[in-house]
């Protein structure tokens, strides 16, 4: 492809020009988005030079690398677009950042945090470590502030680097539920402007719940003493986190035995922590780099209908995964700590995008059991794929060097480069890129008002609708714009109703439902699966507690929920506006660079 003709819609372009396309020192743009992926797939083609390869296979491996990017098949995470082939060079949007209980050590986690931040990455930390609040400091004689005092400090200095500029800050906050603090940690961001740059999950455990299910106390650990200090009752804290949950969507849970049970690389030590939208476990000073794959772009018409293209998926899976094992090598690791970690156990993530879209070209309803059978088959397609590409990977270059010891020299096999492979991240701003719908995410809605520059607010239809309401003909503005001050189509008589069964949205899908497809995917990816369970304004709290105990007992990694309205600030509206105007018309909004995947106010860039 060698003009700019990408057919990147008037969104993708905005974005681009705001975040990604490089600037010069007075701000002019001076790259376009054909030369974007070109620096991105040289940057990272260039790292078979390491491993005896030709310079001819390293040219012909760049164009296939710019050709998936081009052609929005597949699109790396946010800091390898704005990064690769910069002197900046960081590339991975995911770290997770000890935080050891001494002051030294903690303002050392500080500054590593910052740095990552301001190359884009997303950081998460566990607090666990660190001594409850009013406990003993022995070098001061003093007492100390606690775990939520610490991540207070952690949020105002997200809230000063503001990533560089290019992207807010974003961060995972996670407590293990047997802290001695955690009841100040479950009701940490009661109020607005706490926390404001942190998602905050319990870490609970299989005890835990047992507890829970038993109704009985369980104990407080001192993580300084490994002392129980006190006890509570397991049922009455399970209740409070729905109720927080339920109120302002914070905290979500992560499954801390699950997560552990499932990493192949447990023999290295225990992950505590995630990065800010849960799916990325990492172990202390971790790092990964995930890119994800559009799905409506595997599709093919076969007569009137379309089906997934198994051969262009696998040749897109083994292309993917060789991208992403090179950002590994070519990533520039502004925390050393960062490089040795990542390098031993090689994590990457393969996930992705446009799903909902998809469902809805192939005339498959999301809430259905005939979905979560397409999700099952396609993600453990990838998945599988994904390891086979990797295992060819790691006859040539090598096994991850914790390898021995690993889960998968356990079951046999004798070569993998990377520890895992696959990864469902929420995508963010790179669907936009792509044009397609968010992750694995159902639409938020149909049509919708977007705000772009200097307060201009255009309608944005959803393309594969769009598509179909030309071709079915009852495609017009009118309608759209009809569209867009509710944001579904059910009650609009002239859709055919075969249209408008599957063009569902998230807000009337049960929430059960998307339990179910998230677990469906989990069960065939390595790492673990962003995905929001939304409810109505209307959910009870008793709604909320299913959709937790669901996700547990569908060995889910971990649950967010969110409740439309529970936060004074969101990214999406549905008939209403953001700003009051007397004689404002309701529609839909959605903040400039937002997918539709998140709704709460720490939304990273994906």
């Amino acid at each position: 492809m060698a003009s700019d003709e990408l057919n990147l819609g008037l969104n993708a372009l905005t974005v681009l020009q705001r975040r990604y396309l490089l600037k010069d020192k007075d701000g002019n743009i001076i790259e376009t988005p054909v030369q974007l992926f070109r620096r991105v797939a040289k940057a990272i083609a260039v790292v078979d030079k390491n491993y005896g390869v030709s310079s001819a296979e390293i040219r012909k491996t760049e164009e296939e690398f710019f050709e998936l990017m081009a052609d929005l098949e597949f699109i790396p995470n946010t800091p390898t677009l704005m990064n690769a082939g910069t002197k900046l060079g960081l590339l991975s949007a995911c770290f997770v950042i000890p935080v050891p209980d001494s002051l030294d050590e903690i303002f050392k986690s500080l500054h590593d945090a910052a740095m990552i931040q301001k190359g884009a990455g997303g950081t998460g930390f566990s607090f666990s470590r660190l001594r409850p609040k009013g406990d003993m400091v022995l070098s001061t004689k003093g007492v100390a502030s606690g775990p939520v005092s610490f991540a207070t400090l952690f949020d105002k200095a997200t809230e000063v680097i503001k990533a560089g500029g290019k992207r807010r800050g974003a961060n995972m906050g996670v407590l293990r539920v047997d802290h001695p603090d955690v009841i100040e940690f479950i009701t940490a961001k009661s109020e607005p402007c706490e926390l404001r740059n942190f998602n905050l999950s319990v870490a609970v455990t299989d005890k835990f719940m047992q507890a829970v299910r038993k109704n009985q106390d369980y104990d407080l650990i001192n993580p300084r003493t490994n002392g129980v200090v006190s006890s509570l009752n397991a049922r009455g804290v399970w209740n409070m986190i729905i109720n927080r949950a339920w109120q302002t969507g914070d905290p979500g849970v992560i499954f801390l035995d699950e997560i552990n049970r499932r990493n192949p690389t447990s023999h290295i030590g225990d992950i505590e922590a995630t990065n800010p939208c849960g799916e990325q476990p990492l172990h202390p000073y971790e790092s990964c780099n995930l890119g994800s794959i559009n799905l409506p772009k595997m599709l093919k018409k076969v007569g009137k209908n379309f089906e997934i293209n198994w051969n262009l998926l696998q040749e897109t899976i083994r292309k993917s995964i060789h991208f992403l094992d090179n950002v590994i090598d070519a990533q520039n690791y502004i925390v050393p700590e960062t490089e040795h970690m990542t390098k031993a156990n090689r994590r990457v993530g393969l996930g992705i995008m446009g799903f909902a879209d998809m469902l809805c070209m192939m005339n498959i309803v999301y809430d259905s059991e005939k979905a979560i059978e397409v999700a099952e088959k396609l993600m453990r397609f990838i998945n599988e794929e994904a390891h086979r590409a990797s295992s060819e990977l790691g006859k040539i270059r090598g096994n991850f060097l914790n390898f021995k010891g690993s889960s998968w020299q356990k079951k046999g096999h004798k070569h993998m480069r990377n520890a895992t492979c696959t990864t469902i991240a929420p995508t963010g701003t790179i669907s936009i890129i792509a044009g397609c719908s968010s992750g694995i995410e159902p639409l938020f809605a149909v049509s919708f008002v977007r705000h772009v520059l200097e307060g201009t607010r255009l309608i944005e239809v959803n393309p594969v609708f769009e598509h179909m309401a030309y071709e079915r003909g009852f495609y017009s503005e009118e309608l759209m714009k009809k569209i867009a001050k509710s944001g579904t189509i059910q009650k609009f008589k002239e859709i055919p109703e075969e249209i408008r069964k599957v063009f569902i949205t998230a807000l009337e899908i049960k929430p059960e439902w998307h339990v179910k497809m998230q677990a469906a995917f989990q069960k065939y990816t390595d790492n673990a699966v962003s995905k929001t369970i939304n409810f109505p304004r209307e959910a009870k709290v008793e709604e909320v507690k299913k959709a937790y105990e669901l996700a547990y007992k569908s060995k889910c990694k971990g649950i967010t929920i969110y409740r439309y309205g529970s936060k004074p600030e969101q990214v999406l509206y549905i008939g209403e506006m953001e700003e009051t105007r007397p004689k404002a018309e309701p529609f839909v909004i959605a903040k400039p660079e937002t997918s539709g995947w998140c709704h709460s106010t720490v939304c990273p860039v994906i």
